[in-house]
């Protein structure tokens, strides 16, 4: 049975309204500047491919985020943080470009305001997290222990936007399973990402 995790109201919850600048955020032509990689980034450390085979890991007990209370264009910070995440460089959206369909309801998540970055910081450590990525470049999840050190990576080797000529669909399954996880990273590089249906487990 699938477990859902329900925002619950709160009406001091941080707003901001980024309608303007967000509205049709896949076909914006600015490449923004390099994001600085965090103490203990893997450079040169081995990345593992997605594949089928990739997910035949314990899943996270099929429990996930529920994001369909999130007012689109909302900063989303602590809002999830009576179970455990609270996330950094997130807004909700419900997104106006068919490129980046939602997986399941219409919200997601979309790195803002740096593009193509999403993090979550766990408030006791996880043994699993994943989320279903669109993105429209290369994009990485990256695990990192209590000490900021990289534990373990996973990785969508291109873009995979709705309509397009990949070789993978829109919302591919990034998920990976280590000890000690208290942080990880979404990052594509520069480009535009949305995750959906994240799901984590102790």
């Amino acid at each position: 049975m699938t477990e859902s995790f329900t925002l619950p109201t709160n009406e001091s919850s941080p707003r901001s309204n980024y309608r303007a600048s967000h509205a049709d955020f896949a076909v914006m032509a600015s490449v923004p500047e390099l994001l600085e990689r965090s103490p203990g980034a893997a450079v040169g450390l081995p990345i593992q491919p997605w594949s089928e085979s990739s997910l035949a890991i314990v899943q996270p007990q099929g429990r996930y985020l529920d994001l369909e209370d999130l007012p689109c264009f909302e900063v989303v910070n602590d809002q999830f943080q009576q179970h455990g995440v609270i996330f950094n460089n997130a807004i909700a959206l419900c997104p106006s470009n068919p490129a980046f369909p939602p997986r399941s309801g219409k919200n997601v998540l979309m790195g803002s305001p740096k593009n193509g970055l999403i993090e979550a910081r766990f408030l006791y450590p996880m043994s699993a997290v994943g989320g279903f990525v669109t993105s429209s470049r290369r994009t990485v999840l990256s695990a990192y222990d209590a000490n900021n050190q990289l534990i373990a990576e996973v990785e969508l080797a291109e873009a995979n936007l709705a309509n397009s000529n990949s070789s993978l669909p829109p919302n591919t399954e990034l998920f990976l399973a280590a000890s000690n996880i208290h942080r990880v990273v979404f990052y594509a590089f520069g480009g535009h990402l949305t995750v959906d249906d994240i799901s984590f487990s102790r």
